[in-house]
């Protein structure tokens, strides 16, 4: 599976966000600092939904297991 990110150059720089993933967004004065950020912002992201699922998930009777993503038809 693959994700879009998006760079929009303004003047203070590059802002960037992920379209598929709400709150995964960012800033750079360059470029490459744009992206950068933007690879710790998903990583951050994911961090803090697992967080928020286990606080809504405690005391409660559920099963994990690892969920991998692969190409969908198009």
């Amino acid at each position: 599976m693959h994700l879009t990110a998006v760079f929009q150059k303004v003047p203070e720089g590059y802002i960037a966000f992920v379209e598929e993933l709400p709150g995964a967004n960012t800033q750079g004065e360059t470029l490459a600092e744009a992206k950068a950020n933007l690879q710790e912002a998903v990583i951050l992201v994911l961090e803090a939904n697992r967080l928020l699922a286990e606080e809504s998930l405690q005391g409660r009777e559920v099963f994990k297991e690892p969920f991998s993503l692969l190409s969908l038809p198009t």
